[in-house]
């Protein structure tokens, strides 16, 4: 048994929020010790599998990460599935707390006629598909029929979706880009990708890099209507008049529609005030065109505006269409889940019941599986920081009750059996193929290795199979 001051936390996920909450506990209490469980052999989340291949400073953060990871009072167990090889009443007898820290993997649905079309796919699986997640090698994704590809959203992802789909194969060598992605990349017929907000540019949540860099594609120019663009700016916004970031996109989206086209091969269009009605098949059965309405921007009672539609219609042919207007959590087993707002519910942090809202002693959530998908990477800092304060409170709390029983905020739970070898021995049994740091390293080391011939940062391995193959030979 450890001793009496040993507090033992497992963490569920480790992605950016996860591996944040771990760094503040190891720091702030010499008696914590984390345990990390992911479902995949590989580590980072999305910093691994949603961060676009491009984007390689994005993924430097890992370094932070890593440097938790070597912490002696840290372990990782990957290829470990909550819910299925082992629950949370079972985490709740070795552990004075979990934190779920699972994100929000899903995506939300346009919820429209033709969107499970052939052609027709989310941006969370594309995203996935480029960057090597094992759950999404398999996605079809025709880029050799198609001509124009429609992204509807007005955030990061979709601009890293429509940039991905537009870069030069000299853009794209030097990435670590999945394999089966590149090949299919190189040979696309992609040649015009519309970018669609269903309000107006001021309301766009493209980060100010973002956009700007769009302008810098080495194979694609970036086109705006100017009339498009001031139709959308007609109605003054309150809520964006002050906003920094938002200034600088109408800034940069007035200097797009300004430029004239260099002629490149391929194009970027940036447009506003349109939202999907219906997909439409054709002949073949697959997506031929996308039927869209027309909105207008409309004063709202607290002050803002939202989009209305209007009887204007207009369809654009196209044979692909990918929805990237937001993630969505997704419920874990035995874990309160807000259904409506797709995430764990809770109070600062402290996982609450769906029916009362009273807090569960020892359970916490950070990250997007705690706020919904918003901010960047770096976000997940702070946020996590607020759960870890709330649960630092909750254990050095006096009393309370324990064992999963209901208890109000500032209880602490007791674990029946807080020992380190007991739970990994646990692990171990459930899952043979068990996942090490070590084993991770081990992956990292082949995949850079993969690279390195090419001069690209790592080559990814896929497959579960050929992971756990490289990880078990450490």
């Amino acid at each position: 048994m450890p001793e009496p001051a040993s507090i033992r936390i497992a963490v569920i996920g480790s992605g950016p929020a996860g591996f944040y909450a771990a760094g503040h506990l190891l720091k702030a209490s010499e008696s914590c010790e984390v345990d990390m469980l992911e479902r995949l052999p590989t580590p980072w989340g999305l910093v691994r599998s949603g961060v676009a291949p491009d984007h390689p400073k994005i993924k430097s953060v890992t370094r932070v990460y890593e440097k938790t990871a070597a912490h002696p009072r840290f372990r990782y167990f990957g290829n470990i599935t909550f819910g299925q090889h082992v629950s949370r009443e079972e985490l709740l007898e070795h552990y004075h707390a979990i934190v779920y820290a699972t994100g929000s993997p899903s995506d939300r649905p346009l919820g429209i006629p033709g969107e499970e079309l052939p052609g027709s796919h989310a941006a969370t699986e594309f995203v996935g598909w480029y960057n090597g997640h094992p759950d999404h090698t398999d996605l079809e994704v025709d880029l050799l029929s198609a001509e124009r590809a429609v992204v509807v959203g007005n955030g990061n992802v979709a601009i890293d979706v429509a940039r991905m789909l537009v870069l030069a194969p000299s853009e794209l060598a030097p990435t670590d880009t999945a394999d089966h992605a590149l090949a299919v990349l190189a040979a696309s017929h992609v040649s015009e990708v519309i970018v669609l907000g269903r309000r107006g540019p001021a309301q766009a949540a493209f980060t100010n890099p973002e956009l700007l860099e769009l302008g810098e594609l080495g194979d694609a120019d970036v086109i705006v209507d100017p009339d498009e663009l001031e139709r959308g700016l007609a109605v003054a916004d309150a809520g964006t008049e002050n906003d920094v970031t938002s200034r600088r996109n109408v800034e940069i989206l007035r200097e797009y529609a300004a430029r004239p086209p260099v002629g490149h091969p391929k194009r970027i269009l940036l447009r506003f005030l349109l939202s999907p009605a219906a997909l439409l098949a054709g002949d073949d059965g697959r997506l031929a065109s996308v039927e869209l309405t027309r909105n207008e921007l409309v004063p709202t009672p607290d002050g803002g505006l939202r989009a209305q539609a209007t009887e204007e219609r207009e369809t654009i042919p196209a044979g692909l269409v990918f929805r990237a207007i937001g993630y969505r959590g997704l419920p874990l087993p035995g874990v309160p889940f807000d259904e409506r707002a797709g995430v764990i519910p809770n109070r600062g942090g402290r996982v609450t019941d769906v029916a009362g809202g009273s807090p569960l002693p020892g359970e916490y959530v950070v990250g997007w599986i705690k706020r919904g998908p918003s901010g960047v990477i770096g976000t997940n800092k702070k946020d996590a920081q607020e759960t870890v304060d709330a649960m630092l409170a909750d254990l050095s709390a006096a009393g309370g009750e324990s064992n999963g029983s209901a208890a109000a905020a500032g209880a602490r739970h007791v674990p029946r059996e807080p020992d380190a070898a007991a739970v990994e021995a646990l692990l171990r049994s459930r899952q043979p193929e068990l996942v090490t740091y070590a084993g991770w390293e081990a992956i990292d080391r082949h995949e850079r290795a993969l690279g390195e011939p090419a001069g690209r940062p790592r080559v990814k391995l896929t497959r579960i199979e050929e992971l756990l193959r490289v990880a078990a030979a450490e």
